[in-house]
């Protein structure tokens, strides 16, 4: 395989962090990041909407879909950019959105992201006084939300949701 060929493989990561509409704009514009899919994952409930999710019966977090260019960015570094933009020792909370779909997670799609997410974890530990509440889980199926929530901030012209 050339290198050209190589560095076309796209991997896939996804985080949960809280509302999805600030976590993808803190994706979206990396160097790296081939694209940016906000939905639903975690939960029990098939093909959910938004009103379903934000009864908090059907387990799902609110999540962000990375496709990235690993030759580009590494998982490490997407890594960083999440625990940057949120506080993972609130439990089923970020800023005023309160509810298990607002939960922290980092879903894995193989045991490489497993392990990096752990290892990172106990790294990041060290900056915080309380426990992180993050859940390591194996990421399941994805569901796209609605399209009025796809780059929500970035149709309104605004970079953050202004919590952080």
């Amino acid at each position: 395989m050339s290198d050209d060929e190589q560095s076309k493989e796209l991997k896939k990561a996804s985080f949960a962090a809280g509302c999805f509409w600030g976590v993808e704009e803190a994706f979206r514009c990396l160097n790296g990041v081939a694209s940016t899919k906000v939905g639903y994952m975690g939960g029990d409930f098939k093909n959910p909407t938004y009103e379903d999710v934000c009864t908090g019966e059907t387990g799902h977090a609110e999540t962000v879909e990375v496709v990235y260019d690993p030759s580009l960015i590494s998982y490490n570094e997407l890594l960083a950019v999440f625990w940057n933009n949120h506080d993972p020792t609130t439990t089923d909370r970020q800023g005023p959105d309160i509810g298990s779909q607002y939960r922290s997670v980092i879903f894995y799609h193989d045991e490489q992201q497993k392990q990096l997410a752990t290892e990172s974890k106990d790294k990041v530990q060290k900056r915080f006084d309380r426990d992180i509440v993050t859940q390591i889980i194996l990421a399941t199926t994805f569901y796209m939300a609605e399209d009025y929530h796809q780059q929500y901030l970035a149709k309104r012209g605004r970079k953050t949701c202004g919590f952080f």
